[in-house]
């Protein structure tokens, strides 16, 4: 896919830097949803973990530009959103996916995505048809790009809104909860759409889903409580359970977390027992240690 140009010049992110945060802070009334954080990412996908109510869709809401601040600073592609000129620059080459996109349901998902063009002021009629159809067959509905998108199913509907989000290769992509929705065929096509929207910008994608993060991203950030606690690979995040994951027969009351598994046995993560056989750990097992512990 192919970009158009605008008259008003690209900041350079030659340096490598895609997205840099300082000290942002986002409070709704007592409630401080987003806490100091402090952030530099590069090209590549970032997964962002962390339990209910942590601030990851505040946080990514002040990513894509839909919230700003209380404090601190960003950056988005070198350049600053405070500016209503540079967050219009922003704008046109982010791609944003909330956590409950609203879709028109009388469109349909050609016109939708060109609707959502026309919002980032492509004015080239006959590109934004190139680029709508591209991205709708990208994500697998080159075939229902003329259907009305109340008639689609809802994994259907969320990948119209994932197609709105890639329209015009942006550089900054900004998915909360992608996969919502989408069966293990999909979720694999997202994968690669993914995969390749990387390779020039960077995509920030939050999710529950730690086999997401492990089979996808390169990089992972675990936030709680409004604040980022823990920030590496997922094989790091891996080995922040190494030789403090356990099973047994029964469960370990000193264990931080234990739970039971499909083949009946207890896994545990915490202080191993004395004589006990460490377990290979998991993704799962670091996420579940880092957020018991930031605590």
């Amino acid at each position: 896919m192919t970009t158009t140009a605008h008259s008003t010049p690209s900041p350079s992110t030659d340096s490598g830097t895609m997205l840099a945060a300082d000290g942002i802070t986002k409070a709704f009334g007592s409630l401080v949803a987003v806490d100091d954080v402090d952030l530099t990412l590069g090209r590549g996908i970032v997964g962002l973990l962390g339990p209910n109510g942590a601030g990851k869709t505040t946080l990514l809401r002040i990513l894509a530009t839909v919230l700003a601040p209380d404090r601190g600073t960003l950056s988005l592609l070198g350049m600053d959103p405070a500016s209503p000129a540079a967050r219009t620059e922003v704008r046109r080459r982010l791609g944003y996916l909330p956590q409950s996109p609203r879709l028109y349901g009388g469109f349909t998902p050609l016109e939708m995505v060109d609707y959502v063009a026309i919002l980032k002021e492509h004015t080239d009629r006959a590109w934004r048809r190139r680029e709508a159809v591209a991205v709708l067959e990208a994500v697998g509905l080159g075939d229902r790009m003329h259907k009305r998108i109340r008639t689609l199913s809802g994994g259907m509907q969320q990948r119209v809104a994932l197609a709105a989000a890639l329209i015009g290769s942006p550089d900054l992509l900004v998915l909360d909860e992608p996969a919502t929705g989408l069966d293990p065929e999909q979720r694999i096509a997202l994968r690669s759409v993914l995969a390749e929207t990387a390779h020039r910008g960077c995509v920030v994608l939050s999710t529950h889903n730690t086999a997401e993060v492990a089979a996808l991203c390169q990089h992972v950030l675990v936030m709680d409580a409004g604040r980022i606690c823990w920030s590496g690979t997922p094989a790091e995040l891996a080995g922040v359970a190494e030789g403090r994951v356990w099973e047994s027969d029964v469960e370990e009351p000193t264990a931080l977390r234990s739970w039971l598994t499909g083949p009946g046995t207890r896994r545990h993560v915490g202080t191993l027992p004395s004589g006990t056989t460490p377990a290979v750990p998991t993704v799962d097992d670091g996420y579940l240690l880092v957020t018991r512990l930031s605590r």
